[in-house]
This record gives structure tokens, C-alpha cells and sequence, in this order.
């Protein structure tokens, strides 16, 4: 984990436009948006309104068309392949609706995994430890429930110690009780380790738990509205 300021992320004027033959086609339209240290931020927006964007410009997955988008300092818009790549190695955790899970591998073993792309990362045994599933390391992801698997998951991003955990529709493939179990580990984790989340989905319902909600409508960010009382995971309903 790299030294952390108060506002480690920092998107201004960030447009990206996909070229499909003749046809431009913009997935996001002037973006400025900050994240402060140890929030938890929500993106709100239907399929297609550029939200996954966002979050691949913020992640070091794309880059934009034009526009900056900063990560502590660094301007990730000027890093060449290699120390975007370091980036994203280093700084960042995803977490994706669909787990990612090598079959063949234990839970610990998939979370080891992670622990060999950085020089120092949290032992994978106490990331396991840190979702709840200590018991479950030597099950294999067939063994264990979406819920579980996504936990997995996530314990493989924090192995990283990431400075910030990206997630992508993390419970787009779960039901309600078990999508509240895994959002109640990653708000535990934001509150008890300050780390920074950003969660992008399509689940207005999820909104509820943010610090900040951000709203994206057809590639424009038209809504930033700050919670005073985020509801705990336990309490969301769909």
C-alpha cells in the first residue's frame, strides 16, 4: 500500500469515446468526481450509462479519451504501460460479479495467488480471516456457496493491501441474503480497515449504504447526493 492522502482519487473532465467504424460513441462525457480517503462511494446507473467506465479509468483498465484522472499525485492518464500496470498490481483491488475463481485452487490457495504480484502482501490466511472464512481455506470454490466464493474474492483483493477496492456488480449474481452478508464484509472493512470502496451497480437499493451516492445517465455524471446516515447491509431491502 502506497502513502494515502485525503483525496486519492480524483477524475477531471474525463471523457472516453469507443470508435466503431465511422461512428463515435461516448461512454462517459466530461466526469469530475473525487473520492476521499476511507469512503464509500456508490455508482448508481443502468446498463450502459458508463459507470463500468468510470471504473476502469479509476482501476488503470482504460485509459481516457480526454481528461485526467489522478490517484494520489499521479496523473494515471501519463504512466506508461509498465507503471500503469505496477498500478494496478499495487494500488488496487477489484472485485467483479462474477467471481474469478480458479477451480482447481483452494480458497487459500486462489487468495496465495494474489499475494504473488506484490512485494508485500497481507498474508493470505488473515485475509481469509478478515471475510469470515478462516474455516473455509481448504474448501474448493465448488465447495463453497456465491456468497462464499465472493468473499473469496474479495480476500484475494485485499491480500494486495490495495489502497482502494473497485467492485463491479458484486452481488449481481446473489440473492438478497447472501448479497447482504458480502456487502456487510465490505462495509465492515471500509469502517474497521478505512478502506477506500468504490461500488458501482444498477441496484438503486444499494445507494443506501454509501457515504456519497453518484448517479451516471447516459455517460454524464448528473448527481452527487452525500448520505448522513449509511444504512447498515443488514438493513437493505430489494
Amino acid at each position: 500500500m502506497t502513502t494515502t492522502t485525503t483525496t486519492p482519487i480524483r477524475i477531471e473532465n474525463a471523457s472516453r469515446i469507443f470508435q466503431m467504424g465511422d461512428l463515435e460513441v461516448p461512454a462517459l462525457v466530461d466526469a469530475n468526481l473525487e473520492v476521499e480517503q476511507g469512503e464509500f462511494v456508490v455508482v448508481l446507473g443502468p446498463s450502459g450509462s458508463g459507470k463500468s467506465t468510470l471504473l476502469n479509468l479509476i482501476g488503470g483498465l482504460d485509459r481516457p479519451t480526454a481528461g485526467h484522472v489522478w490517484f494520489q499525485e499521479r496523473d494515471l492518464t501519463a504512466l506508461s504501460d509498465e507503471d500503469l500496470t505496477r498500478y494496478r498490481r499495487e494500488s488496487v483491488g477489484f472485485v467483479f460479479q462474477f467471481y474469478n475463481l480458479v477451480p482447481t485452487l483452494t480458497a487459500l490457495e486462489n487468495v496465495q495467488v494474489a499475494t504473488e504480484l506484490v512485494q508485500a502482501p497481507l498474508d493470505a490466511a488473515a485475509a481469509l480471516e478478515l471475510v469470515g472464512l478462516a474455516e473455509r481455506a481448504a474448501h474448493f470454490p465448488a465447495q463453497l456457496s456465491g456468497g462464499e466464493q465472493q468473499r473469496v474474492s474479495i480476500a484475494r483483493a485485499l491480500a494486495k493491501r490495495p489502497d482502494v477496492l473497485l467492485a463491479d456488480e458484486p452481488t449481481g449474481a446473489l440473492d438478497l441474503q447472501t448479497a447482504r452478508v458480502v456487502l456487510g464484509t465490505m462495509q465492515q472493512l471500509n469502517r474497521e480497515q478505512a478502506l477506500t470502496i468504490v461500488l458501482i451497480t444498477h441496484n438503486p437499493a444499494l445507494a443506501a449504504l454509501a457515504d456519497r451516492r453518484v448517479q451516471i445517465t447516459s455517460g454524464r455524471i448528473v448527481d452527487v447526493v452525500r448520505n448522513e446516515a449509511p444504512a447498515a447491509a443488514a438493513d437493505i431491502d430489494w
